[in-house]
């Protein structure tokens, strides 16, 4: 009898004990088994060809679908047009867009100063050659059809220059010097006189002194005449040139030629003209030198360009541009100024420039695609680095709850 007492104990304990425990383990691995499905199996698995239901897993098998919500998310609520502006403002501010710039412009430096190929020489030898052997010639062209091309530098320049230049003394004597020595000397003189007195010439001069002169001078002219003279002196200048040029040297000395053109020079000025005439003059001056550069300025310049050694100059430029003091103190000027003119750009058309960026960039694709290539292991990894405490919670909570519904049941058990 106490058997059968101690057997029917153990059965009614074995029935008030497996409920919850049984309750607990399913609620565990039921939970357990549902959050490895969102991600698990990561590939299909097929009996035959039939496919087996839940694999892959809910997370891989929607995938694609995933990839577009967090894109819509993130682009609708955290990436807004709106967002992306601040975003670029902060990234933009004055003070890294003047780090940035010259940041550049030290960088363009050192690389000149390492540019052993010397490219950059080869470049601003062609931009130089291009500027003045192309550019400047039809650009100048072009700006001397104009009326008023150059009008107030011409005018500047004669009114301050032209009519205010006068030869002083000095310049005056070293003038009429080259005048007597080397464009007019006794040699050429004494075959300008030569030339002159042609047969033709004398006969001319004498039948007209003859004609036009009345008194003692008749007398001489009529007895004696001009052209056995002028015919004389001819003969002396041809038979005796060194002596002819000694005679002229003395007479040029005689009758102080030197001190009458240096006086004639020095006195000589553009103020001492009529008004209206200098005005003419400036006026000529002024066509004349349009007419020039129109017709022949630009072949000028072209001739000029192509007659310098523009890669060699380029190179001097470029060590000069190196070594310059200079430039290396105005980088932080121009840092400053550019990023002063950007900045006030930037302010103005900041949110345009945002939304013509915004398409460009595709943020949206790129997390599509990005989500899209993650392997479900990755996503699965990913995940549970985030939410691992809390899948483990809703795996704890399943237990729990199982172990809950278990002593419920007990309970009814009981009373029943």
């Amino acid at each position: 009898m106490s058997i059968q007492h101690t057997a029917l104990a153990l059965t009614n304990l074995w029935i008030f004990f497996v409920p919850p425990v049984a309750g607990s383990i399913i609620g565990y691995f039921t939970n357990d088994i549902a959050i490895k499905m969102l991600f698990r199996p990561y590939k299909p698995i097929y009996i035959g060809k039939r496919k087996l239901p839940f694999t892959p897993g809910l997370i891989p098998s929607n995938q694609g679908r995933l990839a577009q919500k967090v894109s819509d998310t993130i682009m609708g609520s955290l990436l807004t047009p709106g967002e992306l502006q601040k975003l670029a403002q902060r990234l933009l501010a004055i003070e890294r867009i003047e780090s940035a710039i010259g940041w550049l412009l030290k960088l363009a430096l050192d690389q000149l100063k390492a540019d052993r190929e010397q490219k950059t020489a080869k470049i601003l030898a062609n931009i130089l050659h291009d500027l003045f052997s192309q550019s400047l010639p039809r650009l100048l062209k072009v700006l001397a059809r104009r009326e008023d091309f150059l009008e107030a530098q011409i005018n500047q320049i004669f009114d301050q220059i032209l009519l205010n230049f006068k030869l002083k003394d000095a310049q005056g004597k070293k003038f009429a010097d080259w005048l007597l020595g080397a464009v007019v000397p006794p040699d050429t003189i004494r075959r300008a006189i030569i030339d002159f007195l042609s047969d033709r010439n004398i006969q001319i001069i004498d039948e007209g002194f003859r004609e036009k002169t009345s008194g003692t001078y008749w007398v001489v002219a009529n007895l004696f005449g001009l052209s056995n003279s002028l015919v004389r002196l001819r003969s002396f200048c041809l038979d005796e040139p060194e002596i002819t040029n000694a005679r002229l040297q003395e007479l040029t000395y005689s009758l102080q030629i030197r001190d009458r053109i240096k006086n004639w020079l020095t006195n000589l000025s553009l103020q001492n003209l009529p008004v209206s005439t200098v005005r003419q003059l400036r006026k000529t001056v002024r066509e004349a030198v349009r007419n020039y550069v129109k017709d022949e300025g630009g072949g000028v310049i072209a001739r000029l360009g192509d007659s310098v050694e523009w890669e060699n100059l380029a190179v001097l430029i470029l060590k000069r541009l190196q070594s310059s003091a200079t430039v290396t103190d105005s980088l932080e000027v121009i840092s400053q100024e550019l990023a002063l003119v950007l900045d006030r750009y930037l302010e103005r058309d900041l949110e345009q420039l945002v939304a013509q960026a915004i398409p460009i960039l595709a943020i949206d694709k790129v997390i599509i695609d990005r989500v899209s290539a993650t392997s479900p292991e990755d996503l699965e990894t990913a995940v549970q680095g985030i939410v691992k405490s809390e899948l483990q919670a809703i795996v704890n909570l399943g237990g729990i709850l199982g172990f809950v519904v278990g002593l419920l049941q007990v309970v009814i058990l009981f009373f029943n």
